[in-house]
């Protein structure tokens, strides 16, 4: 599997984002026209042109971007545009170790041990009292619940 992502992958990943960048420049300036020319209705068709084809525009490239960002950051089968469950698992296995990294650095940081979990088990030896038949630890003198000797 592979532990680095491609040079081209991480083209498409800065292509996608600065598509996104452009398209939410693109779509936040139609407001801006709107707002500028409120009250004015002098030439109010070919503004209106203008700034619907912006934000129209800005939101293609949104989506575009968004789309573009996205297999270049999982590639083509992490994605999901291509159905291949062996390559999607190479493509995404950075993300998955980033994962189990933050992960385990959280539990570091909470003091949670995870090295006793399905491990050795501590062995605990019990005595049996003879009056009352009730188990007691191994360095019990005498019973817990009937108080004779052991």
């Amino acid at each position: 599997m592979a532990r680095k992502i491609s040079d081209g992958r991480k083209v498409a990943f800065y292509s996608g984002t600065i598509l996104m960048g452009i398209g939410f420049l693109l779509f936040l300036s139609s407001f801006f026209f709107i707002f500028s020319n409120f009250g004015d209705h002098s030439n109010f068709g070919s503004n209106a042109k203008s700034f619907g084809f912006s934000a129209v525009g800005g939101f293609i490239l949104l989506i575009a971007g968004s789309i573009v960002r996205g297999i270049g950051a999982r590639g083509l089968a992490g994605s999901g545009a291509v159905l291949d469950p062996e390559r999607a698992r190479e493509e995404i296995e950075p993300f998955s170790r980033m994962a189990g990294g933050m992960a385990k650095d959280f539990l570091e940081e909470a003091d949670v041990d995870l090295s006793g979990i399905g491990g050795k088990s501590e062995k605990v030896v019990m005595i049996k009292c003879q009056a009352c038949e009730k188990l007691n630890e191994e360095d019990s003198k005498f019973c817990q619940e009937c108080g004779a000797e052991i």
